[in-house]
């Protein structure tokens, strides 16, 4: 299950208490104090990780605590420190506050950590209060409680190529015939339910990773369709794909269905207009759509290089397409970033 958004609470480990305790020790008469501090409680940390592409692992897991620290020993030893917990999640998540929904941290780069609750610290034994004219102390600290807080979890995507288009415009069999994945795939809208994720790989082995979002509708900027939902998962990609469907036995404009995937993506975010873009219309193969593509060419006031008719059932033009996205976005990804 794909997962994009959790509330969490989160406690850190409470400090462990210092202890009270005597040396008594065979021909040592006047031992003196020996009680150990407790040890530290432990931390909260979030990691991104790039192998991980949901927050489902939080699905059924809203309440997460750090390892206490152990209270301290006789002979001056110190307790064992709680161990740290950290939590996994993928890069593009955005840490809110749960309350304001203030963004509190963007976790984007791969290994990249954030310690969101600090353990508390240990008590101090006696022996730490033993002075010159306090040869005895009786007193000891208990450990600090660690901190806690509650934060909502948001994801966003991060992804070179984003894909844009009606329901049943055939994106998701563009996605897979062009990172051989396998996806759903079926004749009526909105098969996509969740985003997908594929990477395209190159002769010379760099990769682009490729994200399919569900269709967008007509004021999907106001959350209508699955809207606001997965509109969010395009926002960080470097360059976008808009698939346009040809259907020749429907009262549909191709050209005015992608002017209005224009509009909603500068309704909700007028940057997503400033991203370099590759237009496909799809379903080339089939009878009567020579017009309709005609027209699209005419109409299309953008440069002809952007334009690409393909079949992605049928693998028509999908190579040109796929050296089309080689040149879109400049930076090439190692082999290890997705692996």
């Amino acid at each position: 299950m794909f997962v994009d958004s959790v509330t969490l609470q989160l406690s850190a480990g409470k400090g462990g208490d210092g202890v009270i305790s005597w040396r008594r020790e065979k021909f040592i008469p006047k031992g003196g104090p020996a009680g150990g501090d407790g040890g530290n409680g432990g931390s909260v940390i979030l990691e991104a990780d790039p192998q991980i592409h949901s927050l489902e692992d939080y699905r059924n897991k809203r309440i997460l605590k750090a390892e206490s620290g152990r209270p301290g020993g006789s002979n001056n030893c110190t307790g064992k420190n709680g161990s740290d917990l950290i939590l996994k999640v993928p890069c593009g998540t955005l840490v809110k506050d749960s309350v304001t929904k203030e963004v509190l941290y963007d976790l984007t780069e791969k290994g990249q950590q954030w310690k969101i609750c600090q353990g508390g610290k240990g008590g101090k034994g006696n022996s730490r209060f033993k002075t010159p004219t306090n040869q005895a102390p009786f007193v000891y600290t208990k450990g600090t409680a660690g901190q806690e807080c509650e934060v909502e979890l948001e994801l966003k995507l991060i992804a070179d190529i984003g894909f844009v288009g009606m329901p049943n415009a055939g994106k998701s069999t563009l996605i897979s015939e062009l990172a051989h994945i396998r996806v759903k795939i079926a004749p009526y809208p909105f098969t996509t339910l969740r985003p997908n994720l594929g990477i395209l790989q190159f002769d010379d082995y760099s990769r682009l990773l490729l994200a399919d979002i569900p269709g967008i509708i007509e004021d999907a900027h106001e959350d209508k369709g699955l809207g606001l939902s997965f509109l969010k998962h395009i926002e960080r990609t470097s360059a976008l794909i808009y698939v346009i469907e040809l259907a020749p036995y429907q009262d549909r404009d191709p050209f005015e269905e992608f002017l209005m995937l224009r509009r909603e993506l500068e309704a909700y975010n007028s940057e997503m207009l400033s991203k370099p873009f590759l237009v496909a219309i799809n379903k080339i193969d089939q009878e009567e759509v020579a017009s309709l593509a005609a027209s699209f060419r005419e109409r299309y006031p953008f440069d002809a290089s952007t334009l690409f008719e393909i079949s992605a059932l049928n693998g028509i033009g999908t190579d040109a397409l796929k050296e089309a996205i080689r040149n879109l976005v400049p930076r090439q990804l190692l082999a290890e970033s997705y692996v």
